[in-house]
């Protein structure tokens, strides 16, 4: 083959037949698996970007992008830049290229033509076989054209058909009303060669049309030929008729131009119900109204129908979407207002300042602390701060739940794992993937459960409950606990490879009586979001309640704190919040109680740090009134370490 400029490319891919790519100058064609080039390879032998061909200051030239399994040329394999000339074939895998010359398949515009002789050179046998097959070539289907180009030589049935499929390729872009039933009242008088119609719908597609006695007045002029017409001079009659009965009509009566001629006028349904009239006339000589012209203008009545029905739900999500996004942005609004971390203590910088360090890094966080503290507030922030804070924070209460539920909530299960299981469920691990898995409560993990979640902490698979196929997540977990987790590894109660495992990291969070500068800081900031949201106007607060807020020892810490200031709202009849609207004097004395226990000799008498706590939590328990949960609640600790140390003094 003589060599010379090349044009096109001839594709031969098993999977998907052949294809021609032209090859213009100054622009570069490239070839692989990814769906992004301009040829694409179905080959396993591919690799995503294989090889590309650019015009080069010498003609065409390939090169190969580095693959995996190489590219041959000629037969031989491709190790650096190679310029092409027509006749040369590209193999990569099983697919092969050749490069051709002269005008590609599909530039002429015949009817019929035999393309064998555009390509010069010798052609495989399997190519040229493909090429004298082709017999028909056409830019655009006729279907889709005006069926008046065609009129004198297609059937009248083949006319409708085309201009039907035209009509539902044209009904599919509009975006308003009027324009579909323009189009369609087009059609409609193209197939019926009518010489004039309307369309009526009602202002309203939503509401139902009255039947039987119905004013078409109240219908709209959708779209009408000629402009000219209104609803003086529409067909009343029929259209109550039409409406009324649900029935298409073809009718020979007066012309509204005068002549004996025929009007055919059918319901437009949508939802299966007629919500307006598409009537067309047809003048006398000009055609003969038939029922086959009904048919075709009730075909057209259906497909404006689902026209409207679909531009109806294309509004009806246009709206929801922009209501989420206004829902999606306030809920943003309130998310950021909820992880910002108030106050200006040193304690607070600090956090902030490690948190700084830390979110950056994939090490796995303890956060410890009381309860209401803030330690979930700090595991967020450490989420947003990360390059995690796209993908999912999940969280989780390991004290919430039993041992076999918890199980089935972190690694998930499998239909028919245990009863009630009745379909597959993924876990907080899964949901939790390339995200932050934040655990509360981690002490109060079962030791059979501490086993399963070490192992995903050091990066192992693991299966879901009842399942056998494992399943690897990136995870990063930070962990939160009130408990004292030394005590627990000493009392067997937690294992010790999972405590050095999770505390990597570990950020203490201080109660808020240990950060007394924050507490009117988080006053105020609580006092005009609970106010802004119950529509009150507050000024702030007396100087006697900041004076009461900052003596108390507030054992649940911020959340106490929060709620608090919201009930202060809620009961406040004044512009000021006052001390006694604060409601503090119960957990206030039951607090001081607890930090000064009554009876204690005026005299220092040394006792064990094991002693002291003992008559600490005892005399707080009496002061409460042998509720266990409300001095838990003051104590900062958990219901059942109080039960334990209960059991414990008991023993002794």
């Amino acid at each position: 083959m003589a060599a010379s400029a090349p044009t096109f490319l001839l594709v031969h891919d098993p999977v998907t037949g052949r294809a021609v790519i032209r090859l213009l100058p100054g622009e570069r064609v490239t070839l692989g698996r990814a769906p992004t080039n301009q040829v694409v390879l179905h080959d396993e032998q591919a690799s995503r970007f294989h090889a590309e061909i650019l015009s080069g200051t010498e003609g065409w030239l390939i090169r190969d992008l580095s693959s995996r399994n190489g590219t041959l040329v000629a037969g031989g394999p491709l190790t650096e830049d190679r310029p092409l000339a027509a006749g040369d074939v590209i193999a990569i895998g099983r697919v092969e290229i050749i490069v051709c010359d002269g005008n590609p398949p599909g530039d002429s515009t015949s009817e019929i033509e035999n393309v064998s002789g555009t390509v010069t050179g010798e052609m495989p046998a399997d190519i040229a076989a493909w090429q004298a097959s082709i017999t028909h070539r056409r830019a655009k289907s006729r279907l889709l054209e005006d069926i008046r180009e065609a009129a004198g030589t297609t059937p009248r049935v083949g006319r409708a058909a085309a201009e039907l499929c035209r009509l539902a390729f044209s009904l599919g872009r509009p975006h308003d009303l009027a324009t579909v039933a323009g189009l369609a009242l087009d059609s409609a008088l193209q197939g019926a060669q009518a010489a004039r119609g309307i369309v009526l719908l009602p202002e309203q597609i939503d509401e139902p049309v009255a039947t039987g006695g119905h004013d078409p007045s109240v219908l709209k002029l959708t779209a009408a030929v000629p402009a000219d017409w209104t609803a003086t001079t529409l067909p009343s009659g029929v259209i109550v008729a039409v409406l009324g009965t649900d029935e298409a009509v073809l009718a020979f009566a007066t012309s509204l131009v005068g002549g004996q001629g025929a009007t055919i006028s059918a319901p437009v349904r949508v939802g299966g119900r007629a919500v307006g009239v598409l009537h067309v006339e047809v003048d006398a000589g000009s055609h003969e109204a038939s029922p086959d012209d009904l048919e075709f203008v009730m075909a057209v009545c259906d497909a404006l129908g689902l026209a409207i029905d679909n531009l109806a739900a294309r509004e009806a999500l246009s709206s929801k979407l922009a209501r989420s996004a206004v829902e999606n942005q306030h809920l943003r609004q309130r998310l950021g207002e909820e992880l910002q971390m108030i106050g200006s203590s040193p304690s607070l910088r600090n956090i902030l300042s490690q948190i700084e360090r830390v979110a950056a890094t994939k090490a796995t966080v303890l956060i410890r602390g009381e309860s209401g503290a803030g330690k979930e507030l700090v595991a967020r922030a450490i989420h947003e701060a990360s390059n995690r804070r796209t993908a999912p924070f999940i969280c989780m209460n390991c004290a919430a739940l039993s041992e076999t539920l918890l199980e089935s909530e972190l690694f998930g299960h499998e239909k028919g794992a245990f009863t009630g299981a009745t379909e597959r469920k993924a876990g907080k691990f899964e949901a939790a993937h390339k995200g932050t898995l934040f655990l509360d409560e981690i002490g109060e993990m079962s030791p059979a459960i501490q086993a399963k979640f070490l192992r995903v902490l050091e990066g192992h698979p693991f299966e879901r409950v009842g399942g056998s196929s494992r399943v690897q997540v990136d995870v990063r977990v930070v962990a939160a606990t009130n408990r004292h987790l030394e005590e627990a590894v000493a009392a067997g109660e937690f294992r010790r490879d999972l405590y050095f495992r999770l505390k990597v990291i570990e950020i203490l969070v201080p109660p808020l009586r240990k950060r007394p500068e924050d507490i009117e800081t988080l006053a105020t900031h609580f006092l005009k979001r609970f106010a802004a949201e119950a529509g009150r106007r507050l000024k702030g607060f007396t100087p006697e309640a900041l004076s009461t807020m900052q003596a108390y020892h507030w054992p649940g810490n911020i959340r106490e704190l929060r709620n608090c200031v919201e009930r202060a709202v809620v009961l406040s009849q004044d512009e000021w919040v006052d001390a006694d609207e604060l409601a503090l004097s119960h957990l206030a004395s039951a607090s001081d109680t607890g930090r000064m226990p009554t009876g204690r000799p005026a005299v220092f008498t040394p006792t064990t740090l094991d002693e002291m706590e003992r008559k600490h939590v005892l005399t707080t328990l009496e002061a409460v009134g042998g509720n266990k949960t409300k001095a838990a609640a003051i104590l900062g600790i958990e219901r059942s370490t109080l039960d334990r140390k209960m059991t414990r003094w008991a023993k002794d």
